[in-house]
């Protein structure tokens, strides 16, 4: 399969998407390439990605794609900035864009950034600057412009926000600067061909056809997790991991978080995650007995989970299976809610985000949950896998619209009588 991160260098009604094979995305952002339909084998083109208005697709997502055996093309823009900035980690640029970033000749986004419309098709508002030089470079090469006179054209285009560079703008550009020919010149050249100049187009399609080859593929350089396993890439791959259970589509980590406040037994479950992970270390060392390992860090003196704090990895299926043995239906229903109330308020109320929620209250909420003292509750924390009280209050936050909801229902209930 090959999977095409794309809008507005090429429309979503572009005939070239709709070969076979292709599955056409939206421009790509951050945690995308998490996605579970790209497998091992596969192919991704990056060609757009949003910046301005969402988070940027990292290098690390694309290095940890890489690193799972799939092939990434990059070309036209974004697609082109990473591809020159990951060549030596196996990224495959395609076309001349590329090619400039790839030798220094451009540098910097503001080369094919460009406006899009929010209305789902992502078509181009403005000019990028990369195919105003290089349609500058064709009218020197035809006479319209000598060097000197297109440079200054650049460097006044430049000037223009990139939001603003639309061709209305940029004819009003060229003639403030004197340059009436050229403007005459470039209207009749794009009323005969509408992708004159287009040099993104150009490599957007140069990229499908490499995607589309049948030719074997040359050996890729390896991409060794070292690269991209950092804390921040498991951050984003654990918020990223979800499932379909029971028709619904539920984040994994919401789910386990669930269970770490309200499941009573959950301190059981975690001392058996403990255990599965003493027993077979992802680093390599021999495995042992929790409790032999214990023993050799300090003697015995303390529960394991006041002593170990491993990262979560949500790609361990395994581990997920243990930490959610004792989930119910009822309880992925209560996470689906959850995360609705936490969806309604991010929408009701402009600004707010999940660590706005009041450190007190949440803090209020797990005290009342756990029934245990302030005293206690850096120890309850703990044997939940939450590592002390501070972790506990933020991981909980996001539970905190949902449960108060369902606090306020049941008092309306109980005052009307129901």
């Amino acid at each position: 399969m090959i999977h095409v991160f794309v809008g507005p260098t090429l429309p979503r009604s572009d005939p070239h998407l709709a070969a076979p094979g292709l599955r056409v995305l939206p421009p790509a952002r951050h945690g995308d390439l998490f996605d579970t339909d790209i497998g091992a084998r596969d192919t991704v083109v990056l060609l757009d990605g949003v910046y301005h208005q969402s988070p940027a697709l990292r290098h690390k997502e694309i290095l940890a794609a890489m690193g799972r055996g799939v092939r990434v093309i990059g070309a036209a823009s974004i697609g082109a900035l990473r591809a020159a900035e990951l060549a030596p980690l196996g990224m495959l640029g395609v076309g001349a864009v590329y090619a400039a970033y790839a030798r220094g000749d451009i540098e910097g986004d503001d080369e094919v950034a460009v406006g899009q419309c929010p209305d789902g098709d992502w078509d181009a508002l403005t000019c990028p600057l990369v195919n105003l030089r290089y349609t500058l470079g064709l009218a020197r090469s035809a006479g319209v412009l000598d060097g000197t006179r297109a440079a200054v054209l650049l460097a006044a285009l430049r000037e223009v926000y990139y939001p603003e560079r639309t061709w209305p703008a940029v004819r009003a550009v060229c003639r403030r600067q004197g340059e009436t020919g050229f403007v005459g010149w470039l209207d009749e050249q794009r009323g005969r061909d509408r992708y004159f100049g287009d040099l993104k187009r150009a490599d957007a399609l140069a990229a499908l056809r490499a995607a589309l080859d049948p030719a074997p593929v040359k050996r890729r350089a390896v991409v060794e997790p070292w690269v991209w396993q950092t804390t921040y890439f498991r951050r984003w791959s654990n918020a990223a991991a979800c499932e379909r259970v029971d028709g619904m589509l539920l984040s994994t980590e919401d789910r386990i978080v669930y269970q770490q406040v309200f499941d009573p037994a959950f301190g059981e479950r975690w001392t058996s995650y403990l255990e599965h992970l003493s027993r077979r270390p992802v680093d390599g060392r021999p495995g042992l007995p929790l409790a032999a390992r214990l023993a050799r860090v300090t003697g015995g003196d303390l529960p394991a989970d006041r002593v170990f704090h491993p990262p979560l990895d949500l790609r361990d299926a395994h581990a997920v299976a243990l930490l959610l043995a004792g989930e119910s239906a009822q309880d992925r229903q209560a996470v689906a809610r959850y995360g609705a109330a936490l969806e309604r308020a991010r929408r009701s109320r402009p600004g707010f985000s999940t660590p706005a929620v009041r450190d007190e209250v949440t803090r209020d909420v797990l005290l009342r949950v756990w029934a245990c003292t302030e005293a206690e509750f850096d120890a309850q924390a703990s044997a939940r896998g939450l590592v002390g009280g501070a972790r506990a209050v933020a991981a909980a936050k996001r539970l905190v619209p949902g449960f108060l909801e369902e606090i306020d229902t049941t008092r309306e209930a109980a005052h009307a009588g129901w």
